[in-house]
């Protein structure tokens, strides 16, 4: 276990709420109660993760989204039961951890319906200071890396197009995101 997980004492023994911000809003693969649109401000969305192992390899690494520092993010948040909850971390950890590149926070996150209610939830933020970490990089070096990914979960052109679909379908753009799926789109239209 990394020491950039939360302790059974940090996580509430209430229903949880996970904020998902990528792959998790359309494919969240846990049980949960509701899904609610949600805002988390203090960090955005960002193709700033290398991935070894579900979009990429070590020898050509593909590149996944992560919660960086500044800003604020638009996602989805998903209320699990606390029956669920112990399954659910369980999960998320084996699927978000492999590799220890994300540290693993509970953060506020406003939900976008007629409460308005702010929600304390499980979050995955990068952590700087991994191997894996991308940082800022233009959007030709994005391109490079999603054409060339694959991993276990599939070609890093299907992740970036899935997540796009699912920010449209909550109704909003993500214009950096949707730049770059323009460009993918472009190139499937020419390979035909």
């Amino acid at each position: 276990m990394s020491a950039d997980i939360l302790s059974k004492a940090e996580l509430s023994k209430d229903d949880l709420w996970v904020f998902g911000y990528g792959s998790l809003m359309w494919r969240p693969g846990f049980e949960f109660a509701e899904q609610v649109p949600a805002r988390l401000i203090g960090e955005h969305r960002a193709l700033c993760v290398y991935s070894f192992d579900h979009r990429g390899t070590p020898e050509k690494p593909g590149l996944v989204l992560g919660l960086d520092r500044g800003g604020a993010c638009r996602g989805i948040a998903f209320r699990v039961a606390a029956r669920r909850r112990d399954d659910t971390v369980d999960y998320l950890r084996s699927r978000e951890q492999t590799t220890n590149v994300y540290r693993e926070v509970m953060r506020s996150v406003w939900l976008e319906n007629e409460a308005r209610q702010r929600v304390s939830a499980l979050a995955y933020v990068v952590d700087r200071g991994h191997v894996q970490y991308a940082g800022r990089l233009s959007l030709a070096e994005q391109l490079r890396y999603v054409r060339q990914g694959h991993g276990r979960s599939g070609n890093n052109r299907d992740y970036v197009i899935s997540t796009v679909k699912s920010i449209e379908a909550q109704g909003f753009r993500d214009p950096q995101l949707h730049q770059l799926a323009l460009m993918l789109h472009d190139e499937t239209s020419l390979h035909r």
